[in-house]
């Protein structure tokens, strides 16, 4: 079922931003480059948009922001759905990796209509978010917020570490 919500070109940009790591990146692009950030739907319903401030530098990783991914979970509404992109950074038994995940959160507090709208949106976004390997919904803060969750859908029980802070 689809809502008749579009994506916005800021949405798309911002996705392709975090996609794309220039390897020849100065330091300076790389502390602009996102590591986390939250979509919602406009007030009209009409579009999915950008939530204003609601977004993780990587050049803010380590210095105003200690634990990115902590970070980001507060940043979730506790009544509200929202969409978000996180570029986690975890480790296998083999290698470090870096992957794009999309979430899509609706916790149990929401409106129904919110859900609803929110649920019949996301493929709309995900067509546009090409590329992405891992998805993860949550409905539950304690499931969010637990990196297990996260590390599971990343690589199951050879993930050790996400974000440098072990599991």
């Amino acid at each position: 079922m689809a809502s008749g919500v579009t994506v916005t070109d800021d949405v798309i940009a911002v996705f392709n931003d975090m996609k794309v790591r220039k390897a020849q990146a100065n330091e300076e692009d790389k502390k602009k480059r996102k590591k986390a950030v939250l979509f919602c739907i406009s007030p009209d319903k009409q579009n999915i948009i950008l939530e204003e401030g609601k977004e993780i530098l990587c050049g803010d990783v380590g210095t105003a922001v200690k634990d990115p991914y902590l970070e980001f979970v507060k940043m979730l509404p506790s009544d509200d759905c929202r969409y978000a992109l996180y570029d986690a950074t975890y480790e296998t038994k083999e290698t470090k990796k870096e992957d794009l995940v999309f979430i899509f959160w609706a916790p149990e507090t929401a409106s129904m209509k919110s859900k609803m709208i929110y649920a019949s949106s996301k493929e709309a976004i995900k067509k546009k978010f090409s590329g992405i390997k891992h998805e993860l919904q949550a409905n539950f803060l304690e499931e969010i917020k637990d990196r297990r969750t996260l590390a599971e859908k990343l690589g199951g029980s050879a993930v050790i570490t996400l974000e440098g802070s072990p599991l």
